[in-house]
């Protein structure tokens, strides 16, 4: 079903007796986890229409219940609903909503490193169906640019936005899709006044000119915005004082006994008079029961006010001929191949790493350039090793230096660039645009490549250190490092599932690895010297056959380590050397005091080197697919 091609040019939204129970306190984590939350009404009875070309402003003080009211008509609530939601006279399901409608929050995080037209590219292609033509897609981003003022600042990185310009951004990327509609969360919380002006009345002029229905927040409503405003909701602790036209409301609450002064702002006034006082216990009992005094009132009086078609009659302002024959939604949101949506991410992945912005180029070189330029400073530290009897522990540190190297460049390299790209999946999933597996398997797409970039030309600044044979050797050093990389990169992901920070991401990533390498690597101690439990242990890391690969490779049957001289005085040939100065007779010798002869195996260990990456990468997938608790995945979006 399509229920966007069915919607009716003169449709409305209707709330009928909405309840809602959630939760009414700010709990810590752990109340979270074990249930203990304090959950109380926060909707009662709210009822109340808007219809296709009117903005209706939802008004109330913090903690009045708006942000509630507007994830009930969205089906994100949490809590526990009842009541009637009706778009067009029929229920409002969250599939449906998904498809022709739009919320936008209070805080959405964008890709910093796109421009603006690509951001609007990016959402257009994401949001509107593969059957739309690529022309008519760009014609409404064009169209969305120049409604919200836009078209100046296309080419501008959204990083290098003011805050008036990203938060209109942030609405533009709702509106490409054009919903019927279109839900705002405080779109103007902390704006100037004029960016405040300019926001509203851009909305309001996409309601009229479209014929789409707007419901938006506000907490301190100004004046000027009063015009832009068709009808007006007071809430005042999930009761409602008054919805209605908002033409109507100076006589209502005249008629009930509260006009409002002249030169006041009344929007503010009545905002004022629907809040509790809570300077002093008798201003708060007197303002309490005068506000349940105005709750009764509108119950029992505001029948007339409620309902979109009786402004209609009263003002005699019938719907516009544009509204009655325009087609609704000409940008439904078909079904789009799963293909087309992967591609999609893979190109916004891309234009967000190889663009010309600042931060672009941050996460360029984080990519590219971060792991060689540790490696040449690994290469400068290690390059005047000589071929003593000390050689077998330099080089063993060298080996050691590589791998962590690699783990914690790709540490910090993925938690700073997937943080944006996760943080957007988070937001967008919630709009039903694309599940989870998909957007691994387009960041991996992307990823890998880049992997293998940085991996192998870090690699070759260590070839002649490292002293290969040939360059097949040099390519399973290569691999080896490859799949720590990955495997790092694949920790990052699982941590950032729940993690926010990316820095506290990386520093129990790193604490997690340096215990890995410290007990699996057999190059910091010995599986000689360790309990056999923890040898046990030792087969669940990776670092247990990267380390015995890479040793053995560096040693094993090398003639160059054949009776090395403890110094340049000191020759290990002679029979008389002395046996604990000369330890080690050749490299085999070495690695098998280090190595149990059983892990040697070079296939054996290659192999279960890329084995960890792999299972990381399965385990990530299904982690994304998880039924995750709702305040981990809420922390991203709001």
């Amino acid at each position: 079903m399509k229920p966007s091609k069915m919607i009716g040019g003169d449709y409305s939204l209707e709330l009928n007796n909405i309840f809602h129970t959630g939760q009414v306190e700010p709990v810590s984590c752990f109340q979270r986890l074990f249930g203990s939350i304090q959950t109380g009404l926060i909707l009662k009875d709210i009822t109340f229409e808007v219809r296709a070309g009117e903005v209706m402003a939802v008004l109330g003080s913090k903690g009045s219940g708006k942000r509630a009211l507007l994830e009930v008509i969205a089906r994100r609530s949490k809590g526990v609903s009842r009541g009637q939601i009706l778009l067009d006279g029929r229920p409002l399901t969250q599939a449906m909503f998904n498809q022709c409608c739009a919320y936008v929050g209070h805080r959405a995080d964008l890709l910093p490193s796109l421009s603006v037209q690509q951001t609007l590219h990016y959402a257009a292609n994401l949001s509107i169906g593969s059957q739309v033509s690529d022309y008519v897609k760009d014609s409404r981003v064009r169209q969305v640019l120049a409604d919200l003022a836009l078209s100046q600042v296309a080419r501008r990185s959204v990083e290098a936005l003011t805050e008036g310009e990203y938060r209109r951004l942030v609405i533009g990327t709702q509106l490409v899709k054009d919903p019927v509609l279109l839900l705002l969360d405080e779109p103007t919380a902390g704006l100037d006044p004029l960016t405040t002006y300019l926001i509203v009345s851009m909305v309001s002029s996409h309601a009229k000119r479209r014929g789409r229905a707007v419901v938006l927040t506000m907490e301190k409503p100004r004046s000027d915005v009063f015009p832009f405003l068709e009808r007006v909701a007071y809430l005042c602790l999930g009761d409602l004082v008054y919805a209605g036209p908002t033409r109507m409301m100076l006589d209502y609450f005249r008629a009930v006994g509260f006009p409002c002064p002249e030169m006041e702002n009344p929007l503010m006034y009545y905002l004022c008079l629907s809040t509790v006082d809570r300077r002093s216990r008798e201003r708060f009992v007197e303002s309490n029961a005068q506000i349940v005094a105005l709750v009764e009132k509108f119950k029992m009086e505001g029948a007339p006010y409620r309902k979109s078609s009786a402004m209609s009659v009263l003002l005699g302002s019938p719907p516009s001929e544009h509204q009655l024959n325009s087609h609704p939604y000409p940008y439904s949101a078909q079904d789009s191949s799963t293909t087309q949506i992967g591609m999609t991410l893979y190109q916004r992945q891309f234009a967000s790493t190889f663009g010309c912005s600042w931060k672009a180029l941050f996460y360029l070189a984080a990519r590219l350039l971060a792991l060689p330029i540790a490696f040449l400073l690994v290469w400068i530290f290690f390059r005047n090793v000589k071929d003593y009897q000390s050689t077998f522990t330099s080089r063993s540190g060298l080996l050691l230096t590589c791998i962590l190297t690699t783990y914690l460049t790709s540490v910090f390299t993925a938690a700073y660039t997937y943080a944006p790209h996760r943080t957007r999946y988070y937001q967008e999933n919630q709009d039903g645009t694309y599940n989870g597996p998909l957007f691994l398997i387009s960041y991996f797409t992307f990823s890998l490549p880049l992997a293998l970039i940085t991996v192998t030309g870090s690699s070759t600044i260590m070839y002649q250190l490292m002293k290969f044979n040939n360059w097949m050797e040099f390519s399973l050093f290569v691999a080896v490092l490859l799949s720590c990389y990955l495997f790092a990169e694949q920790l990052v992901i699982s941590v950032m599932a729940v993690s926010k920070n990316a820095y506290n991401t990386s520093v129990f990533c790193i604490y997690f690895l340096a215990i890995l390498t410290m007990l699996g690597s057999g190059m910091l101690r010995s599986y000689r010297g360790i309990s056999d439990w923890l040898i046990w242990f030792t087969y669940a890391t990776q670092t247990r056959y990267v380390g015995a690969y890479l040793t053995s490779q560096a040693f094993y049957s090398r003639k160059q380590y054949i009776g090395l001289p403890q110094n340049a005085i000191q020759n290990c040939s002679i029979p008389a050397a002395d046996i604990f100065v000369c330890r080690y007779l050749d490299g085999d010798s070495y690695v098998n005091e280090r190595y149990p002869s059983a892990i040697i195996d070079a296939q054996i260990n290659l192999i279960a080197s890329f084995v960890f990456p792999l299972t990381a990468m399965i385990f990530n997938i299904l982690l994304y697919v998880s039924p995750l608790p709702s305040f981990i995945k809420a922390k991203f979006r709001e």
